[in-house]
């Protein structure tokens, strides 16, 4: 199949008004999750004062803009699995009023996880706002694709327990290798290293998030044309370009109550602690992406912080935060599942 062109996308907006919605909420998604995922990349290198948080603000953007290019160009797997995820039936253009509900559901979540300060996954939240999308449309659970949700369930579980396993590890390692050594040299050489880590952090975030947003894209214009199987679809550079744009620009303009959370008041880091909390992440998330298991990058560097933060004491996380917010990432499922079923029962009362 050729690759989608910039002027038959624009056309189709202009004839399709449904179309043209579907777009702006994705593209409303897409910044939202620049604004309050991508600040779980930097969070650490800010908390320990390796970076100002506008200049770490800013790698974020350039990292993640970079991170959705190369990845969706070089292996576009997770951005397959998110798109053949759920099965809207064969009602092509109710199926694209409940992707509408999906993308609106994800917005009130994630806005609402934000004005608390809290940490959500919005990759989760795609998935369960898709999912509940679909059991509205087909009135049960035939709507859901039970092969691919596995992938979720393998993401989940790499997305807590490696996370927090791979952050201790890490961690544990530096510490018996840097035992000794001259503290203000040591502080030195991490500094370095947690810029370089916040960057490859952002980077696979891009990476991971970008291709999730692009997969949605996709499925607009297939319902749109009556296609359900996207086989052999090429994700376009310049839907590449547009995703990372305006997922930095969410990025720049900052998610500082975000930082706050994961980088201060989840656990006091150091910057050795901080470095492999990042390194550990963003190995896992880069791992997660090149097998095409769709993964939070929330969880991910949540847990690592965690874990990183454990090597010295367990006592030193504050278990207050970590409860406030493995209960919202508990909720995200049903509770956002639930806000897309209702949001499509109500569009396709308009449709």
């Amino acid at each position: 199949m050729e690759e989608i062109s910039f002027s038959y996308f624009i056309g189709q907006l202009a004839q399709h008004p449904v179309l043209l919605v579907a777009v702006l909420l994705t593209v409303g998604v897409i910044f939202v999750n620049g604004w309050t995922d991508a600040p779980n990349a930097i969070a650490t290198c800010v908390s320990t004062r390796c970076m100002k948080v506008e200049t770490a603000i800013f790698m974020a953007a350039v990292c993640n803009f970079l991170g959705v290019i190369v990845m969706s160009a070089w292996n576009p797997k997770v951005a397959m699995t998110i798109k053949n995820m759920v099965n809207f039936g064969g009602d092509s253009r109710k199926a694209l009023v409940a992707l509408c509900a999906a993308m609106a559901a994800i917005v009130i979540w994630a806005v609402g996880a934000w004005y608390f300060g809290i940490p959500t996954s919005e990759s989760h939240a795609l998935i369960a706002g898709l999912s509940g999308a679909a059991i509205a449309l087909q009135g049960g659970v035939d709507g859901i694709r039970i092969s691919e949700w596995i992938k979720v369930l393998y993401g989940l579980f790499l997305s807590t327990v490696l996370g927090f396993l791979a952050g201790y590890l890490i961690c544990k390692m530096i510490t018996l290798l840097f035992y000794g050594r001259n503290r203000q040299k040591m502080n030195r050489f991490f500094t370095g290293g947690q810029v370089l880590g916040g960057a490859a952090m952002a980077f696979v975030h891009g990476a991971q998030d970008g291709q999730k947003f692009l997969g949605v894209l996709l499925l607009s214009l297939f319902l749109l044309n009556g296609q359900e199987d996207t086989a052999g679809a090429q994700l376009p550079v310049w839907m590449m370009i547009l995703c990372s744009v305006v997922m930095g620009l969410g990025t720049s303009i900052g998610g500082k109550k975000i930082i706050k959370s994961v980088g201060m008041d989840m656990v006091k880091l150091e910057k050795y602690q901080g470095f492999s909390a990042d390194i550990a992440a963003a190995l896992c998330i880069l791992f997660s992406t090149i097998s095409g298991i769709p993964v939070s990058t929330t969880h991910m560097k949540t847990t690592a912080v965690m874990g990183s933060g454990a090597v010295k004491r367990l006592s030193a996380v504050n278990l207050k935060v970590v409860k406030d917010m493995v209960f919202a990432w508990i909720l995200t499922f049903p509770g956002c599942g639930l806000i897309g079923y209702m949001m499509a029962k109500v569009f396709l009362l308009f449709e």
